[in-house]
């Protein structure tokens, strides 16, 4: 018996008992459908992840004032002005392996146009922000640095705070007002997306530093030249560990800490961090399609269960092939065929499924999510080997039947 006899056979066979074959390939549609959905889950945050990491600017460090001790006490993080414009200029000066450093100053703000307003969030920043957190207009150009030094009142302003206040006209030489400052927008910033906190980086408007210090957000009392930040980008990826101490170097110096005291600032290597999510990502991933698999062996001990319950119950069809001339490999093709054919099957209608949950929870719930071929081809796969590994057992026991003993069988 060939295969194409035996494929034909099984189908027809199947066709028998349509709702029975229909009810043991639920348990393999389940499974494919679940694999096919966690995996383009997880595929979606590795994505979102990365996505974010390009969005924040490619080799970046984060230079964030840390705690001192005052009167015994640790103050929290950020609680004093330690960071200065200062410290990113002799960066930019004195650590070779730097690209460049942008200080930069924030606070929020009602942002009023014409008879509109929006309430957003307000960057005080160099000419150097842009380039260092590979950050272009698609309108308009950026701040230069005569406009920071002189303090000019021009803006630079991001898409959802363009679209709020502006709605679908042209930004760029339209007048807005800070805090009651007017400025005038220059250019409107491409779109970045949110960060992996949640905020939107499209809904903020940037203002020269010395602008922002004098006229809108104030300097800090106890130090005029302090900032909130300083954005670093390191020329190259490999360069990350000895640029993050070169810069550990520069500032210890610039703030004349003793060997004895700790860091008064804190550094964040943003690719080591997003690694780490990454890799929670792609472990999270694993662990979803581990668990959606569980329902692909159910199915298949279902298929194994169903397989030998129609051995038992076609014994005399069983005999009666025998003694017109099959031979045991031809049982056992017949009935291997029909539980590879149930979960092959059962696969292709699963695929359908996961596809259709995965756009769905994509439309409905706003998730990020990503099929990936692979996945599919894997859970297909998967569906066809629990398909043989269950059916084995099933067709064995029917080939190895006594032609005899079959045609005595009531």
């Amino acid at each position: 018996m060939n295969v194409l006899v035996s494929v034909r056979t099984a189908v027809r066979a199947l066709r028998v008992n349509k709702l029975r074959s229909s009810l043991t390939m639920l348990g393999i549609v389940i499974g494919v459908g679940a694999v096919i959905t966690m995996a383009a889950v997880g595929a979606g945050a590795q994505a979102r992840v990365t996505e974010q990491f390009q969005s924040l600017g490619a080799n970046m460090i984060v230079i964030r004032p840390g705690s001192v001790k005052e009167g015994g006490a640790r103050l929290g993080a950020g609680t004093q002005p330690t960071i200065t414009e200062d410290d990113a200029l002799a960066i930019a000066r004195d650590v070779p392996l730097v690209e460049g450093a942008a200080p930069y100053i924030r606070g929020n703000a009602h942002v009023v146009s014409a008879n509109l307003n929006w309430w957003t969030v307000i960057l005080g920043v160099t000419s150097e922000y842009f380039p260092t957190r590979d950050w272009d207009v698609v309108a308009g150009r950026t701040i230069s640095p005569g406009e920071v030094e002189g303090a000019s009142k021009v803006a630079v302003i991001g898409q959802t705070v363009a679209r709020n206040l502006f709605g679908d006209e042209d930004p760029v030489g339209r007048g807005i007002r800070i805090r009651k400052v007017p400025f005038t927008v220059i250019g409107v910033l491409d779109r970045k997306g949110q960060t992996s906190w949640g905020q939107d980086q499209d809904d903020q408007v940037l203002i020269p530093l010395s602008t922002a210090k004098r006229k809108v957000l104030g300097s800090n009392p106890a130090n005029a030249r302090a900032v909130g930040s300083i954005f670093v980008k390191v020329r190259a990826a490999g360069l990350m560990k000895a640029a993050e101490q070169e810069i550990r170097e520069v500032l210890r110096q610039q703030h004349r800490l003793q060997p004895y005291q700790g860091d008064d600032f804190i550094l964040k290597n943003l690719p080591e961090e997003f690694q780490a999510e990454e890799a929670s990502s792609r472990a999270l991933t694993m662990l979803l399609a581990t668990i959606a698999s569980v329902s692909l062996v159910v199915g298949g001990i279902g298929i194994m269960n169903i397989m030998l319950v129609s051995v038992t119950e076609r014994t005399r069809e069983i005999g009666l092939r025998m003694a017109v001339g099959a031979r045991g490999k031809d049982i056992l093709a017949q009935f291997l065929v029909e539980a590879v054919t149930l979960s092959l099957i059962g696969g292709i209608v699963g695929i359908g499924l996961g596809l259709a949950s995965s756009y769905g929870i994509a439309y409905f719930a706003e998730w990020r999510m990503l099929v990936e071929p692979e996945a599919v081809l894997v859970a297909f796969g998967f569906a066809g080997a629990v398909g043989i590994f269950c059916g084995l057992y099933p067709a064995r026991k029917a080939a190895g039947l006594d032609p005899i003993n079959a045609l005595r069988h009531e």
